[in-house]
């Protein structure tokens, strides 16, 4: 099995800033893309952002020049990087992966059990 370890969530004002970081654990032979969903209540699960091993990104159009998603392949982790947050960004964020296990053929999709980011006005 594969453990995403998530922290960093928490309240803050608009304006200011938080970093999130997802540690990846367990019998993992390769990560593909690593990122972070969001949900708010009464919404669906959205993309924030996206990385690839390689290090291409991928940015959902409302916080493009706001969030900035990064990774060390060396420590399995994620990191997004969120500032001038905005009310709008209050939900649940959580961490993705698509990670290869040892002796496995394929890659899986694997989520964090989520982290509340609450921004006040």
């Amino acid at each position: 099995q594969v453990q995403l370890v998530e922290s960093g969530g928490g309240l803050v004002q608009a304006g200011g800033s938080l970093r999130l970081s997802c540690a990846a654990a367990g019998m993992i032979l390769s990560i593909e893309t690593m990122g972070w969903y969001r949900q708010a209540p009464g919404n669906q699960r959205d993309l924030v952002a996206t990385i690839t091993s390689g290090g291409i990104t991928n940015y959902a159009d409302s916080v493009k020049g706001r969030f900035t998603v990064s990774r060390d392949n060396a420590k399995n982790t994620v990191y997004l990087q969120m500032n001038n947050l905005k009310p709008e960004d209050t939900a649940v964020y959580y961490c993705y992966t698509r990670t290869r296990r040892i002796r496995a053929d394929n890659y899986w999709n694997y989520w964090g059990q989520g982290t509340q980011v609450t921004v006040s006005s």
